[in-house]
């Protein structure tokens, strides 16, 4: 299995995740059980979870409120594409991004 397979599969995997995670987050703010913490939430977007962190704001219509999910989660998610365009670039061996 190359490399890039294997990415693939981690950020298919921690996006799913953290889709479900702000799934369950919400559905427990509505029953009033216990939360997930923001930092947890928060957390998963910044381990490759961006896109998913950001369609579970969308989908769920959570966090969508708080200035540090409605900034953090795009400046997050722009982070992860600017560091895997430059991990793209550099196995592919383009010296444009070094």
């Amino acid at each position: 299995m190359d490399i890039f397979t294997v990415l693939l599969i981690y950020l298919e995997a921690v996006n799913l995740l953290t889709l479900a995670v702000f799934g369950l987050d919400k559905h427990r703010a509505r029953v009033h059980r216990e939360r997930i913490p923001e930092a947890a939430l928060l957390g998963l977007a910044a381990l490759g979870g961006g896109i998913g962190a950001l369609a579970g704001m969308l989908l769920f219509r959570h966090k969508i409120r708080k200035r540090k999910f409605t900034v953090g989660v795009p400046v997050i998610l722009a982070l992860e594409l600017a560091i895997a365009l430059s991990i793209v670039f550099v196995l592919a061996g383009d010296p444009f991004l070094l």
